[in-house]
C-alpha cells in the first residue's frame, strides 16, 4: 500500500541522514588530523560533501569503476587499522576466548546495540540489493539465476569477513590501549588520534597519521556508498525518473545539510558530539528491520 511505503521510505532516509552524518563528521575529522588543525570540521564537511560528484563523474565509466574505487579504500582501510593492531600486540588467547564467548555488562548495552546498527547499516541492505540487480543474468534460465547467487553468497561472504576484520582490528587496539584505564571516558573520535599517539608511539609512520588516513578510507567509501545507496532508495519508493547526477545532489543534500549543522554546533564539544555518535548508531539498530523484513519478504516474493 502506498502509506505503508511511504513509511518505509521515510525509516530508510532517517537511517541514511543517520549514517551520512557519522560517516562525513569521521571524514572531516581525519582532514582535520592530516591537516594538523588547520581545516575545522565544518570546512572537511563541505570537502567530503563533493564525493557525490566523484561518484556521478565514476558511474558514468561503470559500475566497476566504481566498485575497484571502493576495493582500493577498504584495502587502504584495512592496511591501516591491521597495522595499527600489529602496534597494540593484543593476546592471542584472550582475542579467541573474546570472540567465542562474548560478555556484556549492563554499562555496555547502549554500545551493543550501537555496535549492530554500525555495522550492517539499514541503508547498505537496500544498497546490496539493488547492485544484484545491476548484473545482466538471463532470468528465464535456472542454471544461470543459480550461478549469479551462487557469486553474490561468495562475494557478500567476502566483503563480509573483510568488514569484521576491519571492526576486530579497531576494537582490539582501543580495548588493549584503554580498556579499564581512567582516561577511557574521555576518548572520541576527534582526540582518539593523539591518545593513540600516546600510548603508542610515533615511529617512522605516526600512528596519529595512520589513523587519519584509516578514518578518511573508511569515511570516504562510507559516504560514497550512501550516496549511491541514497538514489535506489528515492528512486525505488518514489519512483523518480531523472537524471543520475541530479538524483545524487538531491539525494546528498537530504544528508549533507543536517551534517553541516551537526559540525556548526558540535565543533567546540568533543564529548556532546560523541555522545550523539552513540545515539546514531542507536538510530541504526532501530531502523534495520524497516529495511531488512520488507527486502526479505519481497524478495521471497519475487523468487
Amino acid at each position: 500500500p502506498t502509506w505503508a511505503g511511504m513509511v518505509l521510505w521515510v525509516m530508510a532516509e532517517l537511517a541514511l541522514i543517520g549514517s551520512d552524518i557519522q560517516e562525513v563528521i569521521g571524514s572531516a575529522i581525519a582532514i582535520k588530523i592530516l591537516t594538523n588543525g588547520l581545516l575545522p570540521l565544518w570546512a572537511g564537511v563541505i570537502i567530503t560533501a563533493l564525493d557525490c560528484f566523484v561518484f556521478s563523474f565514476l558511474e558514468n565509466y561503470g559500475i566497476r569503476k566504481l566498485e575497484a574505487v571502493f576495493a582500493v579504500l577498504i584495502g587502504t582501510m584495512a592496511v591501516a587499522f591491521a597495522w595499527m593492531f600489529g602496534q597494540a600486540k593484543p593476546s592471542g588467547s584472550e582475542l579467541l576466548v573474546g570472540i567465542l564467548v562474548p560478555k556484556l555488562s549492563s554499562r555496555t548495552i547502549q554500545k551493543a546495540v550501537g555496535v549492530v546498527g554500525c555495522v550492517i547499516m539499514p541503508h547498505n541492505v537496500f544498497l546490496h540489493s539493488a547492485l544484484v540487480q545491476s548484473r545482466e543474468v538471463n532470468k528465464r534460465q535456472k542454471y544461470r539465476v543459480q550461478e549469479a547467487i551462487k557469486y553474490y553468497t561468495i562475494e557478500s561472504t567476502i566483503a563480509l569477513t573483510v568488514s569484521f576484520m576491519i571492526n576486530l582490528f579497531v576494537t582490539t587496539v582501543f580495548a588493549k590501549g584503554f580498556y579499564n584505564t581512567d582516561i577511557a571516558d574521555s576518548i572520541g573520535l576527534v582526540n582518539v588520534g593523539q591518545y593513540l599517539q600516546d600510548k603508542y608511539g610515533g615511529g617512522l609512520f605516526p600512528i596519529l597519521y595512520i589513523w587519519g588516513i584509516g578514518l578518511l578510507a573508511a569515511g570516504q567509501s562510507s559516504t560514497i556508498t550512501g550516496t549511491y545507496a541514497g538514489q535506489f532508495i528515492m528512486g525505488g519508493f518514489l519512483n523518480f525518473k531523472m537524471k543520475k547526477w541530479l538524483r545524487a545532489l538531491i539525494t546528498r543534500s537530504c544528508a549533507i545539510i543536517p551534517t553541516i549543522i551537526v559540525a556548526l554546533v558540535f565543533d567546540s564539544s568533543e564529548a556532546t558530539l560523541d555522545v550523539l555518535n552513540e545515539w546514531l548508531n542507536v538510530l541504526q539498530s532501530i531502523q534495520i528491520p524497516f529495511a531488512l523484513i520488507p527486502n526479505t519478504v519481497f524478495g521471497l516474493q519475487g523468487t
